[in-house]
C-alpha cells in the first residue's frame, strides 16, 4: 500500500528553567546514609566493609541502612562503587517551611486570644483563617465520636507543648488531642512494654535526644499541631469540644527548625509502625534522598497519607524540586499556600505537575508553647489543614488507603482560576465537598496502584531513558534538585537559564518506520525544524529531527553545556488545544543526538500526543 503523507503544524515553545531561589542542599558535615543490598550478605558483611572507612553512628534495624561518619573522600567513592552497596548519600539537613516575619509578631496568651477579636467564642466557627474553605460547615456532616474512633496524625516537626490547654485531656478541659500509647501508659516505667524499641513513649518521641521528651523549643510544631486539630473544631471556643483527631508529636527538628534526614526517616517509620494514618511534613530541603523516599514509600505500602509542604522560596518545584514534597510516591500530597482570596501566596513554591493542592497559609492563628497563640505564615501552615481535613475524611471512610484519600482531597477541591498552572488540581481545599465525597465511599475497599521505590532523582530518571539516552552532564554535574551540589547559597538564583526556544511554525513530515527490527518503545516521527536555544548570552542553533510520545530529538552545532528541565507548550494541529509537557534534556548515544525526554509527563498529556500522531501515516 502506498504510504499516505500528512503534515502537522505545531507551534512549540520551550520555556526555560531556573534553579529557583531555594538554598543549595546542606548536609551534616561528614555524615552519610548507606544502604546495602539485601543480597550483600547481611549486617555482618556490611559492617566489615565499613571497617576502617567509616565510624558507625547508628543503624536502622531491618532496613539495611547505616548512619556513618566518613572523612576520606576516596573511601566514600569506594563504597559508592561497591556492588553490594545500593546507595550512599549525604545526611541532608531539612528545615521548617515557615516564613520568617518582617517585624515583631504579636504573641497572645491563650486566654487573651479566646477573648480577643482574633478568635470567636462560638464553638461552631472556624477562626484560624478567613479563606472560604468551609471548615466550620463540614463539622455538621461528620460522624460523632461515638460512631467511630479517632484518626492519628503524626506531626513530624519541632515537638509539642503538651501542657497547652488545647492539648490537655478532656478531663482537664482540653480537646484530648494528644496521642496516647496505652500499652506504655499502663506499663512499667523504664521498660519497653510494647517492644517497639522505644522506652516510655507514652505520647510521642524526640529523635534528637532519643528520649520521650518532645517539648517544642521552637513554636513551629505546636503551631502546626493546632492547625491539624483546628480542622475539626474551634480551638478558641469555650468549652472546648473533644477532638476527633489524635496528634502524635515526633520531634526531629531542633530549636531554629533544622534537623537531619536520618532522624526524619526514623520519625516516619515510627509513625507508620505505631498507627498513624496521616503524616504531616511541614519541612523540606533541596537535596534528593533515596532513603527518605524509601521511608515515604514504606508509608504508602501501609496505606498512610503523607502531606508535605511545597516550600517557601516562590520557585517552581517542577524544575527545582523540594523534598519530600517532590517525591512521586502516590500517597504524597504536596501543598502550596494560598491567601484569603485564593491566589498563590507570593512566598509559596508551586508546580503544575508536582504540587497538588492549594491551602490557606497566610497569617494563620494557632497554638504555641507557653499556653499562647500567634499568627504564622508559610506552606508549613497550609499543609496541616490538609492533613487535618484528610484525617476527618478517613473517619468517614476508614477503609480507604492514603492514596484514595489524596484523590478525594484533590477532586473535591474548589477550582480557582488563579491556581491554573500553580498546582495540578488547579484548586484550593474544600472541607464540605471532601466530607461528602468520603461519605459516598464509606463502604469502598482500599486500593492503590503498584509503586516501587527506586532512585527517582531528576538525574537518575533521565539516565534511565531507553536507547542509551542519558542526562546531559554540565558544570553543575546534575540537573536542578538532584541534591549533588550546584546552585548558590543564601537564596540566590542558581544554575543556568535556558531561555525562550521558539519554533514559529513546524512542518512535521511523517514517515512511520515499519521494520520490526527497528521498532522502538514509542513510534517515532521524522520532522524538520530549526531550533534556537538561548543559554545565558549565547544562542545555540540546530535542528529538531524526530518527535514521539517519549520525547523529541535535536542536534545543535554546539552541545548544550548545561542540561536541565524544560517545559514545552505544544499546539494541536487544529489550533484548538495547547498542552504543556515537561521534559529533561538528554543525550542519546545511539543516535548521537540531544533530546528532550518526556519522562515526567502526565499520562493525559501523553495520550493527547498519541491522538495527534495517530493515523498520520498508513501503509
Amino acid at each position: 500500500m502506498k504510504p499516505i503523507l500528512r503534515s502537522l503544524f505545531l507551534t512549540v515553545t520551550l520555556v526555560g528553567w531556573t534553579a529557583g531561589a531555594q538554598d543549595a542542599p546542606e548536609a551534616v558535615p561528614g555524615e552519610y546514609l548507606i544502604k546495602f543490598k539485601a543480597s550483600s550478605g547481611g549486617p555482618a558483611l556490611a559492617q566489615s566493609k565499613l571497617q576502617g572507612k567509616a565510624n558507625l553512628k547508628s543503624t536502622f534495624p531491618g532496613l539495611g541502612i547505616f548512619q556513618v561518619s566518613m572523612k576520606v573522600a576516596a573511601d566514600v567513592e569506594e563504597l559508592r562503587n561497591d556492588p553490594d552497596v545500593e546507595y550512599i548519600e549525604p545526611n541532608y539537613i531539612l528545615k521548617k517551611s515557615e516564613v520568617e516575619p518582617n517585624g515583631p509578631v504579636e504573641r497572645l496568651s491563650y486566654e487573651d486570644a479566646v477573648a480577643s477579636g482574633y478568635a470567636s467564642s462560638n464553638p461552631t466557627i472556624y477562626s484560624q483563617s478567613s479563606a472560604d474553605t468551609r471548615v466550620s460547615e463540614s463539622w455538621a456532616y461528620q460522624k460523632p465520636l461515638s460512631a467511630t474512633g479517632k484518626i492519628i496524625v503524626a506531626v513530624v516537626d519541632t515537638g509539642l507543648d503538651k501542657n497547652h490547654d488545647v492539648f490537655k485531656p478532656v478531663s482537664e478541659g482540653g480537646t484530648g488531642a494528644l496521642w496516647r500509647n496505652e500499652i506504655e501508659a499502663n506499663g512499667r516505667p523504664g521498660v519497653d512494654d510494647d517492644q517497639n524499641g522505644y522506652v516510655d513513649d507514652i505520647n510521642g518521641w524526640n529523635f534528637i535526644s532519643n528520649t520521650a521528651n518532645f517539648y517544642d523549643d521552637d513554636d513551629h510544631g505546636t503551631h502546626v499541631a493546632g492547625v491539624v486539630v483546628g480542622a475539626g473544631l474551634n480551638i478558641f471556643a469555650r468549652p472546648l469540644d473533644e477532638s476527633k483527631i489524635e496528634v502524635m508529636p515526633l520531634k526531629f527538628l531542633a530549636k531554629g527548625g533544622a534537623g537531619s534526614t536520618a532522624n526524619a526517616i526514623r520519625a516516619i517509620y515510627y509513625a507508620v509502625n505505631n498507627g498513624a494514618r496521616v503524616i504531616n511534613n511541614s519541612w523540606g530541603g533541596s537535596g534528593y534522598s533515596h532513603s527518605l523516599q524509601d521511608a515515604i514509600a514504606y508509608a504508602y505500602e501501609r496505606h498512610v497519607l503523607v502531606v508535605s509542604a511545597a516550600g517557601n522560596y516562590g520557585s517552581n518545584n517542577d524544575t527545582s524540586p523540594m523534598y519530600p514534597a517532590s517525591y512521586d510516591v502516590p500517597s504524597n500530597i504536596a501543598v502550596a499556600s494560598t491567601s484569603r482570596w485564593d491566589d498563590r501566596s507570593g512566598f509559596s513554591n508551586y508546580g503544575s505537575y508536582s504540587v497538588h493542592i492549594g491551602s490557606p497559609g497566610e497569617y494563620i492563628e494557632s497554638t504555641v508553647p507557653g499556653n499562647a497563640t500567634m499568627k504564622m505564615s508559610g506552606t508549613s501552615m497550609a499543609a496541616p489543614l490538609v492533613a487535618g481535613m484528610a484525617a476527618l475524611a478517613m473517619r468517614e471512610a476508614p477503609s480507604l488507603s492514603g492514596y484514595q484519600i489524596k484523590q478525594l482531597v484533590m477532586s473535591s477541591a474548589d477550582q480557582v482560576n488563579s491556581l491554573n498552572g500553580v498546582v495540578s488540581s488547579k484548586a484550593r481545599v474544600d472541607a464540605v465537598t471532601l466530607m461528602s465525597a468520603a461519605q459516598n465511599m464509606a463502604t469502598a475497599a482500599a486500593s492503590q496502584p503498584v509503586y516501587k521505590s527506586a532512585d527517582r532523582s531528576p538525574a537518575a530518571e533521565a539516565a534511565s531513558a531507553a536507547g542509551g539516552c542519558g542526562l546531559v552532564q554540565s558544570v553543575i554535574k546534575q540537573g536542578p534538585g538532584s541534591g549533588s551540589g550546584g546552585g548558590s547559597s543564601g537564596g540566590g538564583t542558581a544554575g543556568v537559564v535556558v531561555g525562550l526556544l521558539l519554533i514559529p511554525l513546524i512542518l512535521w513530515q511523517v514517515l512511520r518506520a515499519r521494520d520490526p527490527k527497528s521498532r522502538r518503545k514509542y513510534e517515532r516521527f521524522k520532522m524538520s525544524s530549526e531550533i534556537r536555544v538561548q543559554v545565558g548570552d549565547r544562542e545555540l542553533v540546530g535542528a529538531v529531527n524526530t518527535i514521539s510520545e517519549g520525547g523529541l530529538s535535536f542536534n545543535t552545532d554546539q552541545a548544550l553545556e548545561k542540561g536541565g528541565l524544560v517545559t514545552m507548550r505544544i499546539q494541536s494541529p487544529d489550533g484548538h488545544e495547547v498542552i504543556e509537557v515537561q521534559g529533561q534534556v538528554v543525550w542519546c548515544e545511539a543516535n548521537k543526538a540531544y533530546g528532550v525526554q518526556f519522562a515526567n509527563a502526565r499520562q493525559g498529556t501523553l495520550a493527547m500526543i498519541r491522538d495527534w500522531t495517530a493515523g498520520m501515516m498508513k501503509s
